[in-house]
């Protein structure tokens, strides 16, 4: 069994118990557990506010050490300005302080608010001296806002700055179509993903900010599978798509992705659109949509794409 040198995508929601009580739109029931936000949206899985059971799962499958955000629902990519910084406020200090009783092993991945630019600016400049990690969602459907909008600039400047990793994690979309069979999960997320992608290769942020280095969720998505015909589109110039930009299976290869695919075609196939060398371990620990035993879900991945993504340092 190959051992396992870091996980990118691991979940943590830290409990403060003294400081969550008084948070707006926050409701914490300790003796379930359960965490409720904004009066819709709660986290019940008893793992994710533990981080001794994620510890002791990153032992039993021989993982050295884990980057931790937030889930999903902890994003809350709705909040105005104000919220969110109260909000991040809470989030981003109480990871740190999570992780540092876990030195050795777990290293924050900072929330930014991808509604706010400017105040997401702001946190990376104050937390960049001491990890630069961050994660962030990867649109937010209902705000119109794309990561190709000019008002990331200042955000960008400073992430690449700080030579920063930056998780790009889908969440639900507003579509009505997919309001069955789970499909904003299983199919909204992905496309949210190849979205983000697209925005930021054809708007060219991959090549102005170099040292970035976007973390693209869940194999990159559908970006992998898109990859070509967005490049034909340019060559072609469809109204819009020629930028100026690589074509875009030149320039998807600047991305990182983690290796959650559920499939492994869809692995190779995203490890040969970004590169071997740019997919590495994430597990999305503890939800059932991840790589909770990711020796056995992986076995049947070509040994060599096996075992360079079991080994992969990013850090380096």
């Amino acid at each position: 069994m190959e051992p396992i040198a870091l996980d990118c995508h691991a979940h943590l929601a830290p409990i403060l118990p003294d400081r969550i009580a008084d948070l707006p739109g926050v409701a914490w029931f300790p003796e379930e557990p359960r965490l409720v936000l904004d009066g819709s949206a709660s986290l019940a899985s008893p793992s994710v506010f533990r981080p001794e059971a994620l510890i002791a799962w990153m032992d039993a499958q021989r993982i050295a050490r884990a980057w931790i955000s937030v889930p999903p629902p902890l994003y809350r990519a709705g909040l105005d300005e104000a919220g969110a910084r109260i909000w991040c406020g809470y989030v981003n200090p109480a990871l740190a302080e999570v992780a540092g009783r876990f030195v050795d092993r777990l290293a924050p991945s900072f929330l930014l608010p991808v509604r706010h630019p400017a105040l997401a600016a702001e946190i990376v400049a104050g937390f960049a001296p001491r990890g630069a990690r961050f994660a962030m969602a990867a649109g937010h459907a209902a705000s119109g806002l794309v990561l190709s909008d000019p008002t990331y600039e200042p955000l960008w400047t400073v992430l690449d700055a700080a030579g920063a990793f930056l998780l790009l994690h889908p969440t639900a979309g507003r579509d009505p179509r997919l309001d069955h069979f789970f499909l904003h999960n299983l199919l909204g997320g992905p496309g949210e993903t190849a979205l983000a992608a697209a925005h930021l290769a054809m708007s060219r942020v991959l090549e102005r900010f170099p040292r970035i280095r976007f973390i693209l969720s869940h194999g990159a998505g559908s970006a992998a599978m898109i990859a070509g015909r967005l490049a034909h589109g340019q060559a072609v110039r469809r109204p819009g798509a020629d930028t100026g930009a690589r074509p875009m299976t030149e320039a998807f290869r600047d991305f990182h992705a983690d290796c959650i695919t559920h499939s492994a075609p869809a692995l190779a196939l995203a490890a040969a659109v970004l590169g071997p060398e740019r997919i590495l371990f994430g597990s999305d620990w503890p939800f059932s949509m991840g790589l909770i035993e990711p020796h056995r879900q992986l076995a049947d991945v070509d040994p060599e794409l096996r075992a360079r993504i079991f080994a992969a340092t990013p850090e380096g």
